[in-house]
């Protein structure tokens, strides 16, 4: 394959699944700002081993790369930031008016859960993975990824207090986030 062909294949394959990927990062981090950078990365690092990436494993890997470098920035600058508990006007301006209360409510919920639980419940719930590609993703067992997400979604349903019944589904609060961010 041509220097080319390989850039043409990356540039396509990233207008596809740019959305896909900045919501993942946006859930991830609760910032646009931080998810573009780190969608940036991500794709740098993977562009340099395109040739490696397999077609059908590129989503996959381009997943774990955003969760990777959201951690290692994490690890870099932890205390170097202020988390705000609201997010400023103008952001809130800016999104549609149906979906921003739940935005609101969920994402600082989201947003101060454990990396790893946040990361599982984006994984699970936002990309629709099973548990085991969620456990693939993250280099952990599938018994991690379901104790992750019942202590993660525990902790929203307490935090946010809501009285679910155990069988309900967050998919759907989940999904509202990423709509607004796309």
């Amino acid at each position: 394959m041509t220097d080319a062909e390989r850039q043409a294949e990356f540039t396509s394959f990233v207008r596809t699944h740019w959305s896909q990927l900045m919501a993942i990062a946006v859930a991830i981090s609760g910032s646009r700002h931080e998810a573009e950078d780190l969608v940036q990365t991500a794709l740098t690092n993977t562009y340099g081993r395109w040739h490696k990436v397999r077609a059908g494993e590129a989503l996959a890997y381009l997943r774990r790369s955003i969760v990777n470098a959201h951690v290692s920035r994490w690890r870099r600058h932890r205390g170097a930031e202020l988390t705000m508990a609201d997010p400023p006007e103008a952001a809130a301006a800016e999104r549609g008016a149906v979906a921003v209360d739940d935005r609101l409510t969920l994402t600082p919920l989201l947003r101060d859960l454990p990396q790893r639980q946040r990361a599982v419940l984006v994984l699970r719930y936002l990309c629709d993975l099973s548990d085991d590609d969620v456990a693939a993703a993250l280099g952990t067992s599938t018994g991690t990824v379901r104790s992750q997400a019942a202590r993660g979604l525990a902790t929203l349903r307490r935090r946010a207090g809501g009285r679910r019944e155990p069988d309900d589904e967050p998919t759907q609060e989940l999904v509202t986030i990423s709509r607004g961010t796309r």
